[in-house]
């Protein structure tokens, strides 16, 4: 199995897989595991066939589930069943309660027609590319997570800032997607103890936080600029959580306060001034 090439951490390292990413998906996709997969999800979805015929086919559902951001979650066949019945019912509230855009997404794709699932030819292609992605993300992931949840950020923010013009829509919609949030979370420096409180005080957190940090709305999250921004001061912030967790006597703590941080390392001192905060 190819294994992704993750040269180092932090933004040296975000620079060098932006740059070769293009070239390690292909060459990733064109292992046999990936390629058997791709296979199998395009022979079966070729036909239609019944919900209880997809929802007991594991293997189908662990690939389709994978492309649309639920890896890992094939095994919860009752609650599928659930949101496939549910989305074909136009009179169900039960997916905007759930307020969960994968699983809308995937509702939206193998929602049941007339007691039967069938999905196009043009469709079949769509959720190909979006498994390739996905699989690579999880095989990135194994090498360094930090850089999972980059390419995650990459791809997920768009959408959500694309599900709403009002600004706290788009801010309760981050919290509530963990991976987005923990990136955007540690890029602002927000402390994991914010999550205790209230969600529209936390909403006025994330939003005063990005404004200190030149980004007036959060509409304004999905641009290219920003997207960059918030992932270069979040490659630089780990770096130094990273660090300043492996220095945890007092003594070096001293000594990183007294040498005006030097003691955080070359590394993170560069992370940092590249993230251009």
């Amino acid at each position: 199995m190819f294994q992704p090439i993750v040269t180092s951490s932090g933004i040296g390292g975000w620079n060098f897989l932006q740059s070769t990413y293009s070239r390690q998906l292909e060459t990733f996709s064109d292992t046999p595991a990936v390629k058997n997969d791709l296979a199998y999800m395009e022979d079966k979805l070729s036909q239609p066939m019944t919900q209880d015929e997809f929802l007991n086919d594991r293997r189908l559902l662990r690939v389709t589930m994978a492309a649309v951001g639920l890896e890992g979650e094939e095994w919860k066949r009752g609650f599928i069943d659930k949101v496939l019945t549910e989305s074909a019912d136009p009179e169900s509230s039960f997916l905007a309660r759930l307020n969960n855009r994968a699983y809308t997404d995937f509702a939206e794709i193998f929602q049941p027609q007339d007691g039967a699932i069938s999905v196009s030819r043009d469709l079949i292609q769509d959720i190909a590319a979006k498994y390739q992605r996905a699989a690579f993300e999880s095989a990135v992931g194994e090498v360094d997570n930090s850089m999972r949840l980059s390419l995650n950020y990459e791809t997920n923010i768009g959408k959500i800032v694309g599900e709403s013009t009002r600004s706290d829509t788009i801010l309760f919609r981050i919290m509530g997607d963990i991976p987005v949030r923990s990136v955007l979370g540690q890029a602002l420096n927000i402390p994991d103890g914010v999550q205790s409180l209230p969600l529209e005080r936390q909403a006025v957190i994330f939003e005063e936080k990005l404004a200190s940090f030149g980004i007036q709305s959060p509409q304004d999250l999905a641009s290219p600029d920003a997207v960059d921004k918030i992932l270069r001061r979040y490659h630089a912030m780990e770096s130094i959580s990273q660090i300043q967790q492996a220095q945890t006597s007092s003594a070096s703590i001293a000594l990183t306060l007294l040498s005006n941080a030097v003691g955080f390392g070359s590394i993170a001192n560069e992370n940092l001034f590249r993230s251009n905060f």
